[in-house]
């Protein structure tokens, strides 16, 4: 592997239909009480969102280049926090898109520590122009996600 293979931000891996996702702890991701602070947990599912459609062969900056530029937006998340994660915790983002029916995706959240289950979230994602219409995803999208659907 050469130099510019090792510096490449770390965009997770798949397993079967789930996409994996590490994130490490910092500092700057904590309270005062070295707890991760609870909206942070919804910047590291961001990420394994977004790296999950990376993975899949789905570019954001290509999708924004469209001649009718797409974006996805977050409509409706519910989040459970069962475990604190800590300063230094090294975590597994657990991201599956199980379904989708018009403009909106349905996905599904897990944040792992080790064995131990910390949070899950189940999110309604909708496709935007940027005016803020709903637009179907294009037939590409929906053919490179397919896989990772739930069966029907």
């Amino acid at each position: 592997m050469d130099k510019r293979e090792k510096s490449k931000p770390d965009m997770g891996y798949f397993e079967g239909r789930l996409h994996y996702y590490p994130v490490r702890v910092f500092y700057e991701d904590t309270d005062f009480t070295g707890v991760v602070f609870y909206a942070n947990y919804l910047r590291f599912m961001e990420r394994a969102r977004s790296s999950f459609f990376r993975l899949a062969g789905i570019s954001h900056a290509e999708l924004l280049e469209r001649d009718v530029p797409l974006a996805f937006v977050i409509r409706k998340i519910e989040i459970e926090y069962k475990k604190p994660a800590r300063i230094d915790d090294a975590l597994l983002i657990k991201t599956s898109y199980d379904r989708y029916k018009g403009p909106r995706l349905w996905v599904s959240q897990e944040v792992w520590r080790g064995e131990e289950l910390l949070t899950t979230a189940y999110s309604e994602a909708a496709c935007i122009d940027l005016n803020g219409r709903p637009r179907r995803p294009t037939p590409e999208m929906i053919e490179k996600l397919q896989p990772y659907f739930l069966p029907e």
